[in-house]
């Protein structure tokens, strides 16, 4: 979300917003493993949008995915069926 709407140049960044410390938080967040860590980035990025009333976020969608049994090695992201498809996992055990 981040990335694709508010980081200056984003296709989707509608309102122009730019911010170079916002840019900066978002790639930090992106690269931080520690999911504590990652949450408290997340909502310094929030917060800096909120009170410069850029465009908010009003829900972040929900998705869901199915497959057969027999398909193993697939692991889908917590938050989000668009990312982490890593194909090469996977295997069929039919």
């Amino acid at each position: 979300m981040f990335y694709e709407n508010y980081v200056r140049g984003a296709l989707r960044n509608y309102s122009g917003y730019c911010n170079p410390e916002l840019d900066q938080l978002v790639d930090q967040q992106s690269m931080e493993a520690d999911a504590g860590k990652r949450k408290q980035i997340v909502w310094q990025i929030e917060r800096i949008l909120a009170e410069a009333g850029v465009r908010p976020v009003l829900y972040y969608p929900a998705g869901a995915s199915c497959w057969e049994p027999w398909v193993k090695g697939l692991t889908l992201m917590t938050n989000s069926i668009y990312n982490g498809w890593r194909i090469e996992d996977v295997w069929l055990d039919k």
